[in-house]
């Protein structure tokens, strides 16, 4: 039997750039996915097919690329074309990388609504929902704010909670508000379309298949049961619709209505496996039904309502066969210091800055997985850790090995290892490789099967340090020096490259891109998995030429760790205002305060138009070193878009919801990145970038927007 692979991750939604939580999903699964293709079965090797895909539709990506002047799809396309960077810079080698706007995910996804609908499982029903009244449209789950109803936990979507993974419905929300315009929405009626996750037979269903040994981890077990109920009391019918104007794949007869993403998003693996099949000349289908294939899917645990409550129960009842093959890894956050990360306070991470900083991807991918287990636990990302295991693990331990004996074979043997190895150092080999009489290799295996990464490293630098000891005890560079110890040195150096070649082909689901090179370095066409047990261990190395060792590996540069770590934004407090008036100072002492600009008129002063106005949503502008995004509410019943350059001293979070005033007649200027409607006023010294800084105005509380400033 050959065992079939459908590997799969959380899509990434497709309104931003990676950030580092999707690298850490990504290097678990990718690591998996290396180990198993290096793995064969009774038939032969292993089958594995690991995609992913965009996650495009939603209210989200209809208004930033209205924002922009574009399409949603050429809005999707921009951001689709930066993933190869990441992808590629971290050695992630996904098969297929697909879109959820794709004529295979209208397909799947019409096609499962339509089995639902015919199975009774679709019903509809006027309810009322959330609208925007500035916005002058209904609001979408993740278009709303407010207190989860479960736990109380501030700015969390309408949807569901970050911090306690509640499902819910939006209008639960407590102090709900609109993301777009933060003002206080307001019900409308709405027929909608519901899944009936409260029937029956959907409780019947998920009890069996989440108690299903293998399907996850315990802990997700309990989780989703508590959600349950003791009856299925707990479950509520899942509204999928949503009403037009919305970037989705339209209802079947059902004009006006669309899906909501999360009805989609999911179905999105399987219309990228889809497309991957069509360009490899495989079926689909035939792949799906094959009792052998498992879809293994890797998620964080802020999204399990939906992976293990909504979609397990959608595929079910449609009659998808990949429901009784789907297994379901939960991972935690990543986090820094012991912080949940967030760019504003400091604790953020950067994919990008750290390929920019030339920093070894292997570095991440090893320390990643060296914290990794099969639990649901958050993982810690410390500086001073990360430098001193890499550091101490790939350079101290691995690389060493080879850098101490290499340089002799080539030397002293012309490049060829010994043809025959010493019992003594046969024993050495056993030792590292075995432990009580059991192949190491089988336990690693099964640590890497079994998604503990943390422990099969810890194994594998086991096997290092009784290496290192061997040569330590041996010592080379001491046999080198004695004509008569040549033999032995030979002996010694090839016995610590066979080692070494051991841990690089254990290492490799983890280092593929050093494994590479050592593969070349040892003249290895390939560095297989079997050969990490019985006489293949070392059989295949004896006599062998190898080429020159060159450098595997540099140490990590603390200086690098320092530049990678996003800084806390620094924002200028201006000093309290004296009890008494300043005296006057002369004028070099104010050389950093500018001088007074002509005299003007009355009336040259009444042409400009000065308002106040809201800040309703702010936000990075991608590509920009200087830029803000603002939407503004200046009481004219629509909201405007201006880029102002204060990005060095203010985050987004420290400008949403404040007021400010704004030039309303400046003439609208097109710029690289959209139209920008106007000018928000700030004060500063002549030299902006030196202290105090930046100061966006602020009016007095009490003013409104739209009041004009005379």
């Amino acid at each position: 039997m050959t065992r079939k692979l459908f590997v799969t991750t959380a899509l990434p939604y497709a309104n931003g750039a990676f950030h580092i939580g999707h690298m850490m999903e990504y290097i678990q699964a990718d690591i998996w996915v290396r180990f198993q293709r290096m793995q064969r079965d009774a038939d032969g090797q292993r089958e594995v097919h690991f995609v992913c895909a965009d996650d495009t539709h939603g209210t989200p990506i209809m208004i930033a690329a209205e924002k922009e002047g574009i399409t949603p799809q050429e809005f999707v396309a921009k951001i689709a074309a930066d993933r190869p960077q990441y992808l590629d810079g971290f050695h992630i080698a996904f098969d297929n990388w697909y879109s959820t706007d794709s004529p295979e995910n209208v397909e799947l996804s019409q096609g499962i609504y339509r089995k639902l609908r015919d199975t009774g499982l679709i019903v509809t029903k006027t309810v009322d929902r959330f609208f925007d009244p500035v916005k002058g449209m209904f609001l979408a789950d993740r278009n709303i704010k407010g207190e989860c109803p479960k736990c109380g936990a501030k700015d969390q979507y309408g949807d569901n909670c970050e911090v306690c993974g509640a499902a819910y419905q939006p209008t639960e929300l407590v102090n709900p508000f609109s993301v777009f315009t933060g003002s206080t929405p307001i019900l409308k009626p709405s027929e909608q379309y519901f899944f009936a996750l409260s029937d029956p037979r959907c409780y019947t269903f998920l009890k069996e298949w989440l108690n299903t040994p293998g399907r996850l981890q315990s802990e997700m077990v309990n989780k989703v049961s508590e959600w349950l109920g003791d009856a299925g009391e707990k479950l509520a019918d899942w509204d999928i619709s949503r009403d037009a104007p919305y970037f989705g794949i339209p209802i079947p007869d059902a004009p006006g209505k669309f899906f909501y993403v999360w009805l989609d998003a999911p179905v999105g693996y399987l219309a990228s496996l889809k497309n991957y099949c069509s360009k490899k000349g495989m079926d689909f289908d035939a792949l799906l039904n094959d009792p052998d294939t498992e879809q293994v899917h890797f998620i964080g645990k802020d999204i399990v309502s939906f992976h293990l409550l909504f979609w397990p129960a959608m595929l079910n009842f449609a009659g998808h066969p990949v429901i009784d093959k789907l297994k379901v890894n939960v991972h935690g956050h990543l986090t820094l210091n012991g912080e949940k990360m967030a760019k504003s306070r400091g604790t953020g991470i950067s994919p990008l800055r750290y390929l920019d900083l030339k920093m070894n991807p292997e570095w991440l991918r090893y320390y990643i997985a060296f914290k990794l287990n099969s639990k649901v636990e958050d993982l810690d990302f410390n500086g001073e850790d990360f430098i001193a295991r890499v550091n101490s693990d790939l350079i101290g331990k691995y690389v060493n090995i080879a850098s101490r004996c290499a340089g002799f074979i080539a030397k002293n043997f012309e490049g060829k290892l010994t043809s025959t190895l010493s019992p003594h150092a046969q024993q050495w080999i056993g030792r590292a490789l075995t432990v009580d009489g059991n192949e190491r290799q089988a336990s690693i295996a099964a640590n890497f099967e079994n998604r503990e990464f943390g422990k099969a490293l810890r194994e594998i630098m086991e096997i290092a340090d009784i290496t290192n000891q061997y040569v330590d005890e041996n010592k080379p560079w001491i046999l080198a020096k004695d004509p008569e110890k040549t033999a032995h040195l030979h002996d010694v150096c090839t016995t610590a490259l066979i080692l070494f070649r051991q841990i690089t082909i254990m290492l490799s689901p983890v280092l593929p891109q050093i494994a590479a090179k050592v593969a070349e370095f040892l003249r290895d066409d390939a560095l297989t998995w079997s050969d990490t047990t019985g006489a293949a261990v070392y059989e295949t190395m004896l006599g062998r030429e190898i080429g020159a060792y060159s450098h595997l590996m540099t140490r990590i540069d603390a200086k690098m760790v320092e530049a990678l770590i996003d800084k806390p934004a620094v924002v200028a407090v201006p000093a309290p205002a004296p009890a008494v008036p300043a005296p006057a100072l002369d004028a070099p002492e104010r050389g950093d305060i500018e001088e007074l600009a002509p005299e003007i008129k009355i009336d040259d002063f009444t042409k400009i138009d000065l308002r106040i106005a809201k800040i309703v949503n702010c936000e990075q502008v991608d590509g920009s070193d200087k830029l803000l995004r603002l939407t503004l509410d200046v009481g004219e019943g629509r909201l405007r878009n201006v880029f102002s350059g204060i990005k060095s001293a203010y985050t987004p979070e420290q400008l949403i919801g404040k007021l400010t005033v704004l030039v309303a007649n400046l003439a609208p200027r097109k710029m690289k990145f959209g139209v920008s409607e106007g000018m928000v006023l700030c004060a500063s010294a002549a030299d902006e970038k030196a202290d105090p800084g930046l100061y966006v105005l602020e009016p007095w509380p009490g003013a409104q927007p739209g009041m004009r400033i005379r």
